[in-house]
């Protein structure tokens, strides 16, 4: 019998979130000279010298200075912010830059951040992260006012102690938050994290779908069931049935939950019935495109998860980054296929 995701309830120790700051598997191996500058988006190449800048500023932060006794003194850190569209290889900078740094460092995204803090609580995760060279946070993102508060003073916190904050996002420093709560209410918070960041716009198409064809039709359940039970490792769920599930995990489980997982099957997919549903499903698309686990699908298409009315609101732009990866997997699911 094929695995459902829906059986599992991984468990996660709140260190384990710590030790597993680190960036995606599908990222081993990238540096700034694998990254290729598309000629006709010259902010591309001033991104990697920006970013191979920072990392030789960075490093001296790192360093420190001495004083008159010989002793280190703490130099606070520096950020710098990757501004731009989905698939221009933001998270390959990022990457770049953590990889190119000295230990000891840590990468997470914005969500896979506030998690930690969650799990260890504030005190403990500033002092966790507070003698890191860099921390690198992707898909910056601010979607309450509880998380502008939380994460303006704990990257302050973090750059008083030295360490240097890289960051990529979709939106300026100067945006986050519109759209989803009263932004002019925490303007303060807001321009004082734009503060610590030198922002660099990185243009272009989205690589995921670039010359590609388009997102590969649905199967039918029949053939669902049975390229599910063909591939080992792979799962079988319903989709209401796995979103039901999400919403009884706390999304810091969504690692472990695909963990070791190699194709997930997705029956009677249709549009998300609500807010909340649909972001756990931003999440759990986050973790599956990290690991690179390819999704095949049955009812409705991956590109119409998400709501019209969605797709105008505040988290649009996280909808969007969600679809593309959804995307992208498809298609890898559809290429290992023929």
């Amino acid at each position: 019998m094929t695995d459902r995701l829906s059986d599992r309830n991984p468990q996660v120790a709140p260190q384990t979130l710590i030790d597993e700051m680190v960036p995606p598997a599908s990222f081993d191996g990238v540096s700034f000279d694998t990254y290729i500058p598309d000629p006709q988006h010259p902010s591309q190449a001033q991104a990697v010298a920006t970013c191979r800048d920072f990392v030789a500023r960075a490093a001296k932060v790192r360093a420190g200075k001495r004083n008159l006794l010989g002793r280190k003194q703490t130099t606070n850190g520096i950020g710098v912010y990757l501004d731009g569209g989905f698939g221009v290889g933001k998270t390959h900078l990022l990457t770049s830059v953590y990889n190119a740094m000295p230990e000891p460092k840590s990468f997470a995204t914005f969500v896979e951040l506030t998690h930690v803090v969650g799990a260890l609580g504030f005190s403990k995760a500033v002092d966790e992260l507070g003698d890191r060279s860099v921390l690198c946070i992707d898909e910056f993102e601010l979607d309450d006012p509880g998380d502008t508060m939380l994460v303006s003073r704990m990257l302050s916190e973090l750059t008083a102690r030295g360490v240097s904050i890289a960051a990529t996002s979709n939106t300026l420093p100067g945006q986050l938050g519109e759209g989803r709560f009263a932004a002019q209410d925490f303007l303060r918070e807001i321009r004082k994290l734009g503060s610590l960041f030198e922002t660099i716009r990185v243009d272009g198409p989205d690589y995921r779908h670039r010359d590609l064809p388009p997102a590969p039709a649905p199967t039918s359940d029949e053939e669902l069931r049975e390229i599910a039970e063909s591939t080992p490792g792979a799962t079988l769920d319903d989709f209401d049935a796995l979103c039901e599930h999400l919403g009884k995990l706390h999304p810091s489980k969504y690692k472990q939950l695909v963990a070791g997982v190699t194709l997930v099957c997705l029956s009677d997919v249709h549009a998300a019935d609500n807010q909340s549903v649909a972001l756990r499903l931003v999440v759990l698309a986050d973790r599956l495109y990290d690991a690179g686990i390819p999704v095949v699908v049955s009812g409705g298409k991956l590109d119409e998860i998400f709501t019209d009315e969605m797709l105008a609101g505040g988290y649009r732009k996280k909808y969007l980054r969600a679809t593309s990866r959804l995307l992208a997997l498809s298609r890898f699911a559809d290429s290992s296929d023929s």
